[in-house]
């Protein structure tokens, strides 16, 4: 019984590592830590492709916003991971899809 125990640990300590990898590796979850929730009710996540993420803004005064802020972010982004190189800001509607 004690074996069946010791594997069903290794197991779920196994799945709760990969949870923590996924997160790392996970431009949304970069995201979440770098932005404040008001931010994150007008820029949302498009893409992230060759070390480029793409943001999508609600408005033209939350585009001028993140714009000015851009180096901010950058730096932000690249405490979680070193992956972002630039930042690419795009007009629409916020929504996870």
């Amino acid at each position: 019984m004690q074996t069946i125990r010791d594997t069903v640990q290794i197991v779920i300590n196994g799945l709760r590592g990969a949870d923590k990898k996924r997160a790392k590796d996970n431009p949304r979850a970069w995201l979440k830590k770098a932005l404040s929730k008001k931010e994150l009710n007008h820029i949302g996540f498009k893409y992230f492709s060759k070390g480029i993420l793409g943001l999508k803004v609600d408005s033209s005064s939350w585009l001028y916003y993140a714009s000015l802020h851009k180096e901010e972010l950058l730096g932000k982004l690249n405490k979680n991971s070193m992956k972002v190189k630039d930042i690419r800001f795009w007009m629409g509607e916020i929504g996870e899809k």
